[in-house]
């Protein structure tokens, strides 16, 4: 869930870097066409988040991979004036030193820093199939996963009838190509393939 933040009486556009300097030391905030959105989870889309964190930290470490996992780290994404703040997001950190923004404002703006992020989807679902989508393709983010554990999003993404699917894309050639899974079936990730989750583990975690 997100909430569109006003300053003063009315919602202002700021810039980035207008953004970075406003941004206070608690609460969790995306910009989106230069208007701050405060980002309200709900009790399960946080056990998914601690759930897929605490997975795919645990397997980063066992295959001695040089991961971070930063849990406010924030994407400048190559639209205008936007930056996101991804539910999961794995950073390679030998890239970090080649990042401008990481020291001040733990700010990514290169997606080959990324090997992987991921959305785990609340009612704003929109931004998460189309959206971010379209700038983590653009930015070349390698693997980019949808968790989609209440089935909200459109047909068009998750077929019909609607039910809880997680996406996986994968860039081949600059585009993403996309593998759905649903209910017992194994998840299927090129940058963690020794990964061991069904798509329903995901879905009921903290039940």
């Amino acid at each position: 869930m997100s909430n569109l933040i006003t300053i003063g009486t009315q919602p202002k556009t700021l810039t980035f870097e207008q953004f970075l300097e406003w941004y206070p030391e608690d609460g969790r905030y995306e910009l989106i066409d230069g208007k701050i959105f405060e980002m309200q989870p709900t009790g399960q889309h946080e056990d998914v988040t601690e759930f897929l964190v605490e997975n795919l930290t645990t397997l980063s470490r066992k295959l001695q991979r040089r991961y971070r996992f930063p849990r406010r780290a924030l994407v400048k994404a190559p639209s205008w004036e936007t930056g996101y703040l991804p539910d999961v997001i794995v950073v390679n950190r030998d890239a970090l030193k080649t990042e401008p923004l990481w020291e001040k404002a733990a700010t990514i703006q290169n997606g080959t820093s990324i090997p992987l992020v991921v959305e785990v989807v609340s009612t704003n679902w929109e931004n998460d199939y189309a959206r971010k989508l379209e700038d983590y393709e653009t930015m070349g983010i390698s693997e980019y996963w949808i968790v989609d554990y209440l089935g909200l999003g459109g047909r068009r993404y998750i077929g019909s009838p609607k039910r809880p699917t997680l996406s996986v894309y994968k860039l081949v050639d600059g585009e993403y190509q996309v593998s759905q899974f649903r209910e017992g079936e194994r998840i299927e990730s090129l940058i963690f393939p020794e990964l061991d989750l069904t798509a329903n583990q995901i879905f009921q975690a903290g039940k």
